[in-house]
């Protein structure tokens, strides 16, 4: 299973310990520089995961945000957050889902809380709220160490290319 934990049954759901970067880049068609998570863990199938995100000094924006105070551009944490759910949503409807374009409809209630910066491990608590036909919501949280830094709900639909 490509590096991750065999799952596990769990009273909610099938729990898989890891997903690689190598199973994401698998799972949903974002590249650097824009992919925004490194790993996932403690997924629960179609119900929630944690996102992680490694944030260095190499990072391409922290050229032009800012040189002198470098800072995680708040719409990149709501993207990470995004990428995290939709690792959920292929994990729940299968490999040949794989790959599909997965869209913001609406982004509510974002708010940030305490800048993120080069040598942050940012674990995006993503939970899903509801699901109908191709179109789902979630909310989630972006934390380090255990500091929330930026919550917000949104909704996306999944979509062939």
């Amino acid at each position: 299973m490509d590096n991750q934990a065999q799952p596990q049954a769990t009273d909610g759901g099938v729990t898989v310990k890891s997903i690689d970067i190598a199973r994401i880049m698998r799972m949903i068609p974002h590249r650097y520089p824009f992919l925004m998570i490194d790993r996932v863990v403690d997924l629960v199938s179609g119900e929630s995961c944690i996102g992680i995100k490694n944030v260095s000094i190499n990072e391409p924006f922290f050229q032009g945000h800012f040189p002198q105070h470098p800072v995680m551009p708040g719409v990149l944490v709501i993207e990470a957050m995004a990428q995290t759910a939709a690792v959920i949503v292929v994990e729940k409807l299968g490999f040949e889902n794989e790959g599909k374009l997965v869209y913001f409809m609406t982004i509510e209630e974002a708010r940030f809380r305490r800048p993120i910066g080069p040598g942050d491990q940012v674990r995006i608590h993503c939970k899903k709220e509801r699901s109908r036909g191709n179109v789902w919501k979630f909310s989630a949280e972006a934390r380090v160490d255990e500091t929330l830094c930026a919550e917000a709900t949104y909704s996306a639909m999944i979509l062939d290319r």
